[in-house]
């Protein structure tokens, strides 16, 4: 089957040697978001609340890149430098999700690129064309 990279200019470009996003068939692998303003190329100013928004403004961009929507992520995996962040995680995603919710896993690490406090990637299931 075909792989398609996935990219947009409203999302951070890689800094590794990675690609936004996969799309094989109807299933787009995203890599991980931290929250880099995709402008600057810079980490957003503020707090936790402005870095999580960022993030998932940043996996939204590659979302629509890839032809679904943040709605579309059947996995979502949040790696938190700090886990008593996890709250306010949950009231974010409240504002950018629906229900049903993605699966998802929240886990605690000792660092994140750039000294990100939280870092998201997912897995997208788009609609069958046909």
């Amino acid at each position: 089957m075909a792989r398609e990279i996935i990219h947009t200019d409203k999302a951070p470009q890689a800094i590794g040697t990675y690609s936004q996003a996969v799309k094989v068939g109807n299933t787009v692998y995203m890599s991980g978001q931290i929250p880099l303003d995709p402008a600057t190329m810079e980490m957003v100013d503020g707090g936790m609340e402005d870095q999580i928004t960022r993030v998932l403004d940043n996996l939204q961009a590659v979302a629509v890149a890839a032809g679904g929507t943040l709605n579309d992520i059947a996995k979502l995996n949040i790696f938190l430098t700090d886990l008593s962040h996890f709250a306010l995680v949950n009231e974010a995603m409240a504002r950018y999700f629906e229900q049903p919710y993605p699966a998802r896993a929240a886990i605690g690490v000792a660092s994140l690129p750039k000294n990100a406090a939280v870092e998201m990637d997912a897995i997208l299931c788009l609609d069958d064309p046909s």
